[in-house]
C-alpha cells in the first residue's frame, strides 16, 4: 500500500481511538490538521484500509471503524455502545467441532447492554 499524508493521518486517529469511530468523526479529527481533506478522500482511505486487512469496518446502521481486526464484536440496540470480545473460544469451538480454521471473521453480535437493561426503558 502507498504511502499517503492522509492515509497516514486517518490511521493514526483509529490507532488512537478507543469508541470505534464513524467516517464522520474521523473526517471531524483528519479537518483539524489537513483543512483541506474532503469526506470522499476519507471513505476512500478507510475502504483501502479496510481490504488491507489493516482496519476493520463493523457494519451497523453507521459504519464504524476498529484498529483491532481479530476479535468480535457486542452491539447495544438502545445506546449503540460496542464491546469487543475475543476470538479465542470461538476459534477452538470452530476447530474442535467443524475441524475449520478461522482467518478472518465480521461477526456482530446485536442486543442490549446491562445498563440499558437496568434503565427499564
Amino acid at each position: 500500500m502507498k504511502y499517503s499524508k492522509q492515509r497516514q493521518k486517518i490511521l493514526e486517529i483509529i490507532n488512537n481511538s478507543c469508541n470505534h469511530p464513524t467516517a464522520y468523526m474521523i473526517y471531524v479529527e483528519v479537518k483539524k490538521e489537513i483543512p483541506d481533506i474532503s469526506l470522499g478522500t476519507v471513505y476512500r482511505n478507510l475502504n483501502s484500509l479496510v481490504e488491507n486487512n489493516i482496519i476493520k469496518k463493523i457494519s451497523l446502521e453507521t459504519d464504524r471503524f476498529d484498529k483491532n481486526t481479530d476479535h468480535c464484536h457486542l452491539c447495544c440496540i438502545k445506546c449503540n455502545k460496542i464491546i469487543d470480545i475475543g476470538l479465542l473460544n470461538i476459534d477452538k469451538m470452530i476447530m474442535d467441532n467443524y475441524n475449520f480454521k478461522v482467518l478472518n471473521n465480521d461477526v456482530v453480535l446485536k442486543g442490549i447492554c446491562y445498563e440499558c437493561m437496568e434503565r427499564k426503558n
